[in-house]
């Protein structure tokens, strides 16, 4: 039983490990998008980002006063403001990702 518990975790590891390095393999390939993803992501999605990011803010300035009183204020910045500003305006164009293309 001993042996086929160590085998066991053995392969977990082996499993665990493979699966990390395989995930930052697909970071680096979505950093190097194709032409058509950055056409589309400069006249699509940057857009409705940005518009995304002033109703995020407006959302926000109105809601701040019950987040201040539900001491929350952090949280609803990040939700509302942070994360799609991030997407807007950090990520390189017509990555998937959240970072700049030298984060990768």
């Amino acid at each position: 039983m001993g042996k086929s518990m160590a085998c066991a975790v053995l392969m977990l590891v082996m499993v665990l490990g493979g699966s990390q390095s395989m995930a930052q393999a697909q970071q680096r390939l979505e950093a190097q998008p194709s032409g058509g993803a950055m056409v589309a992501d400069a006249l699509l999605a940057r857009p409705l980002l940005f518009v995304a990011t002033l109703g995020g803010t407006a959302v926000f300035l109105v809601s701040l006063p019950f987040s201040a009183l539900g001491g929350n204020v952090d949280a609803a910045a990040e939700a509302l403001i942070k994360t799609p500003a991030e997407a807007t305006f950090r990520r390189c164009l017509g990555c998937t990702v959240s970072r700049r293309a030298d984060e990768l």
